[in-house]
Parts: structure tokens; sequence; C-alpha cells
């Protein structure tokens, strides 16, 4: 859609991966969307206190919202945001906050900016939905770092894998059913060692290297 002066408004739907300062008055705001990919946007006076952003703009929350996407840079200019869901327990909690800030720095190495994601934007708003409602088990790290890498074309041969039988029956739990089913998974401590130090190696084999939040989301 063409806005004044032939500014071209485009209108997403998307969860903030993150947000940090572009100035006293402004945000940049990280999103991922299923149709624009992870694009960023520059929210302009977010940090004043009559600003139309004011409550809007917080990790995790997810919305509908307006930019006007720039013709020199990857960040474009945000222009409106309708929030649909803001996810407190998750900023409530220490240990639903690592388990999601983990799994948000993980799509930010693992993907391309401005790339269509809609399985993964899926993906992404699925296990936030599983760690705010359940109990948050390592179980569902597991889980979304191994539906993740079947979403990149990078999924493990689990027949061939080197794990134990029990470990490797609840890994193809891991992958084909759904959070909720896996976070009622009950797994041995050996069992989560083995998963825990399995998918370690394979990220950075595949990925080069992983989130050092990965350490204190797996815990426990």
């Amino acid at each position: 859609m063409k806005g004044t002066l032939g500014v071209n408004i485009e209108n997403a739907t998307g969860i903030i991966l993150r947000t940090r300062l572009l100035s006293d008055t402004s945000l940049i705001v990280h999103w991922l969307t299923a149709d624009a990919g992870r694009i960023s946007t520059a929210a302009k006076g977010a940090r004043r206190p009559q600003s139309l952003f004011r409550g809007k703009l917080d990790l995790f929350y997810s919305g509908d919202f307006s930019f006007a996407r720039s013709r020199r840079s990857e960040l474009h200019t945000l222009r409106e945001v309708s929030v649909k869901e803001t996810r407190p327990a998750i900023r409530q909690d220490l240990k639903r906050l690592e388990m999601a800030s983990y799994a948000t720095t993980l799509i930010e190495q693992a993907t391309e900016i401005e790339t269509p994601l809609a399985e993964v934007y899926r993906l992404v708003g699925d296990f936030l939905q599983a760690i705010t409602k359940g109990e948050p088990g390592a179980q569902l790290v597991y889980a979304f770092e191994l539906k993740l890498l079947n979403e990149l074309g990078l999924s493990p041969e689990l027949d061939g894998a080197t794990l134990s039988k029990g470990a490797r029956e609840i890994a193809r739990h891991l992958v084909e059913d759904d959070f909720e089913f896996c976070g009622r998974l009950q797994l041995m401590e050996v069992q989560g060692n083995e998963l825990r130090q399995y998918l370690h190696g394979f990220l950075i084999y595949h990925l080069g290297k992983i989130p050092r939040s990965r350490a204190t989301a797996t815990e426990g």
C-alpha cells in the first residue's frame, strides 16, 4: 500500500523477539512474522510518556502492526501496533524467560532476515504458548530444537543417532507430537543428559555455534 509521498506501507502480524534502544526516546523492535520473516522496525518516540506505542512493545508480545519499508536499509519505520497477546507469565518467571530468550536467539542465529518463515513463526508461537500454559521442562526446549531443525531441513537421522533406545524413542515424540504432549513426557535424568549432549553437538555441527543461554534454558 502506498502512503503519503509514495511511502510503501505494509501490514504484518508478528511476535516481538527483541527490543533495544535506538535513542533516548526511540526503540528498535525485532519481529518474527510469517510472511515478511524477521524484520527490524524503528519505533520513533516509543519511550516518550505520551507515545502511541507506550505499553505495546515488550518481549514476546504478539500483534498486528504496520510499517513503512525503507528503501535504503533493513531498518523500517513502525507506524501502528495493535497488541493481541502479551504472555505476562514468561516475563514473571525466570525459567520461562530463559527458555523463551534462548528460543528467540536461536531463531535469529539460524534464519535469514526478511525471508518468509510461516512454519517457523507458527513453531515459535506454539512454543511460547506451551511454556506459558504448562510446566517449563527442558524437554520442551529439546522439542523446539528438533522441530526447528526439521523445518530447516536439518532433522537428525534418529535411527543412526548415538542415543539409547529410550532416548531415541523420546526424540521421535519430540519431533512428531505437539508441545502439549511433549510437556507431559517424563524423562529419566540419563535420557535428558543424552538428549542435551546429542543436540548440543548436532546444533554446533550444523549452525557453527549455539547461544550461550542454552545451558540455563535446559537446566532442571
